[in-house]
């Protein structure tokens, strides 16, 4: 009985230390939320979260019991996370439309403890951020049918604020109506232009006239305010379902494999880590270029010869100078280093106005 005496009094020893381990633990837990909160990120990281049980198990010379560190880091990871959600329940974010919009859903998906707060334009949503109304924003970046979302990329480059995530969201389009209408009884569809234009072939096809909102969600509370069988919205299960509308066809994309690119922007840029692994960072840059000869392709040289592979290069009309552009690129690897610090030295001679919109992890 000495011995089991012993072996208790050892683990009371062990318990008081682990105590304090867990205190301080979960006091840099609340620092983080904070941190996550500035740069308007998720509390959820599995990548993270799969790579630091991946290197913490290594610690353990006891393979019998090392599935059972395993299952006690995933615990204390899941605790950690849970504490940063009630320190985030007051976090705002805004987002452009109403419940039941796709960037309603992303909003959700991205921070489901926040409260969300809806605008009725992405310059409102945008604005409530630089403002200080709200501590981040999630709006569409691009969409992988219709393309970029323009007024967006114009904020980047015209705006303050900064990238610091990306999520990315399958959009699932359903035609939706008043209850006892069907698909015959439809004349007029609405919806938001990018939604429509990911629709076209199948209005086409029904000899459709399309009226534009500026939200899908809108759209669905107009059709339900008109109580006109023959107006449907195109919108998602959750809009129709807050609305108390019907599904008359489901799943109406011209593309299934139909997806959104969200960006979460907040007042602070991120910056990763020196020792990030390339592969998974991102960054964002927009600028112009001189207007002259080799201008564009002496910038994309530059990215190119630091090692930066890059995965989409776009150019938008400026709104202050007629027939002059402005550039948007998406580049991989890590720009928190000094070869990253020297592309933009570089960069900032031979570009006017060049900007680091955005820094993100995959």
């Amino acid at each position: 009985m000495e011995e089991l005496k012993e072996a208790r009094s050892k683990i009371e020893a062990i318990d008081k230390k682990m105590a304090e381990l867990f205190e301080e633990r979960m006091q840099c837990s609340r620092q983080i939320s904070e941190l996550k909160k500035l740069h308007g990120l998720s509390i959820r990281d599995s990548v993270r979260e799969a790579a630091l049980i991946e290197k913490n198990r290594k610690f353990i010379t006891d393979s019998q019991i090392e599935e059972y560190y395993v299952d006690f880091l995933k615990n204390t990871i899941d605790t950690s996370c849970k504490y940063q959600e009630r320190l985030l329940c007051g976090m705002k974010v805004a987002y452009c439309g109403k419940n039941g919009a796709f960037a309603n859903i992303a909003a959700k998906k991205t921070f489901p403890t926040a409260q969300l707060l809806a605008y009725s334009s992405f310059e409102k949503a945008y604005a409530a951020v630089e403002n200080g109304e709200c501590d981040c924003a999630v709006l569409p970046l691009e969409n992988s049918y219709a393309g970029e979302v323009g007024t967006v990329l114009d904020l980047i480059y015209s705006g303050s604020l900064y990238i610091n995530q990306v999520v990315s969201l399958p959009i699932i389009h359903n035609l939706i109506g008043m209850e006892g209408s069907a698909r015959e009884d439809i004349k007029t569809v609405v919806s938001h232009p990018q939604a429509l234009s990911q629709c076209s072939e199948y209005i086409e096809k029904n000899g459709w006239k399309t009226i534009s909102y500026s939200n899908t969600a809108t759209a669905a509370q107009y059709v339900k305010d008109l109580g006109d069988k023959s107006v449907a919205a195109i919108a998602s299960d959750v809009t129709a379902e807050a609305d108390g509308l019907k599904i008359i066809e489901a799943r109406v994309n011209d593309n299934p494999n139909n997806t959104t690119r969200f960006a979460v922007f907040s007042k602070v840029q991120n910056k990763p880590s020196l020792f990030a692994k390339e592969d998974k960072e991102n960054f964002i840059l927009v600028f112009t270029v001189k207007n002259q000869a080799g201008s564009l392709a002496q910038t994309l040289n530059i990215l190119g010869a630091h090692g930066y592979n890059m995965r989409s290069l776009r150019s938008r009309p400026m709104k202050d100078l007629r027939w002059n552009y402005y550039f948007y690129i998406e580049a991989e690897g890590n720009i928190n280093t000094e070869n990253g610090r020297d592309l933009l030295n570089e960069l900032s001679v031979l570009c006017a106005n060049l900007k680091l919109a955005g820094v993100y992890s995959d």
